[in-house]
């Protein structure tokens, strides 16, 4: 009976790590890499196997903003209906992007809400310790990048909890919109 529940514990955990989130997968908060401060709290989830990102909080702006910066559409986008008319919160800002290896992501796009404009994305998950140019990650972290052409800036992303949503979603409600 003890190798039985052994062999199954095994088992349970090599399923377990099958079928694991990308570590690049969960909740991350978006510093502005010239103030220092957080911009948002996003949801990077995988589908399809393909990685997309939605904003799952907006500081400085009500929770149900509209992105009307945004030109009507955009190619690939995996939403139906006019950009320039859907909410901030969670809209699909990151979408399309192909997994090159564990926690790395590129060829997709990032569209800035705030702006309009859409750029290539690279995502890179770096554990504590981990450098991307010159940055080194001291907690879990996701390097993100917009991409013009081969010239890539990257921001550095922290793990966000459902509790950062719940503070930011109160000191920034919704309007009613």
């Amino acid at each position: 009976m003890k190798k039985l529940v052994a062999v199954l514990a095994a088992l349970f955990v090599t399923a377990a790590s099958v079928f694991a989130a990308d570590p690049a997968a969960g909740l991350w908060k978006s510093i502005d890499d010239k103030t220092g401060k957080i911009t948002a709290i996003w949801k990077i989830y995988e589908e399809n196997n393909q990685l997309f990102g939605t904003i799952a909080a907006v500081v400085d702006n009500p929770q149900d903003v509209i992105a009307s910066a945004c030109k009507k559409s955009y190619k690939n986008f995996p939403v139906a209906g006019n950009v320039n008319e859907m909410k901030t919160v969670g809209t699909p800002w990151i979408f399309n992007m192909q997994k090159e290896s564990e926690g790395n992501w590129s060829k997709g796009n990032i569209i800035d809400p705030g702006s309009g404009k859409m750029y290539g994305c690279v995502i890179k998950h770096l554990k504590t310790g981990e450098k991307n140019k010159g940055f080194t990650a001291k907690e879990p972290t996701l390097a993100m990048a917009g991409t013009v052409g081969p010239i890539k800036v990257f921001q550095y992303w922290v793990q966000a909890s459902e509790a950062d949503i719940a503070k930011v979603q109160e000191e920034f409600p919704a309007k009613g919109n």
